[in-house]
């Protein structure tokens, strides 16, 4: 989550920063066809793809290692991608593992999620 609280949440606990990264060698068939699209220009399906797939691999990445530290949540998530040479990109995930719990219903901050989850912890 890019946010920096959770509504109807209270942050309980904080364990620090957490990630996930990966270097990626670009695939030479699929950036020899980019290469060519881009002559006409538009989107190079080939190359979303990586990155989406390279984004999708770094979260759960970062989302193992909160859970890894006790964490049950993530606030203050980026992205980050740059290029190493000519032939690899990096991608990197990067937030803030905390533990939230939900605040009862007739507390400051409350949501109708947050009365339900403290009143029914088996819905969890």
């Amino acid at each position: 989550m890019t946010t920096n609280d959770i509504p109807g949440y209270k942050i309980d606990a904080v364990f620090g920063e957490v990630m996930g990264l990966t270097v990626r060698a670009r695939h030479i068939g699929a950036q020899f066809t980019a290469s060519f699209r881009s002559i006409g220009g538009g989107e190079l399906p080939e190359m979303t793809k990586a990155l989406y797939e390279s984004r999708l691999e770094v979260v759960a990445r970062m989302v193992t290692e909160a859970e890894q530290k006790g964490a049950n949540a993530i606030v203050a998530a980026r992205f980050d991608t740059s290029e190493m040479g000519q032939n690899w990109t990096e991608v990197c995930s990067y937030g803030t593992a905390v533990f939230v719990i939900p605040i009862p219903e007739g507390q400051p901050g409350a949501t109708g999620q947050s009365a339900y989850l403290s009143a029914n912890p088996q819905a969890r």
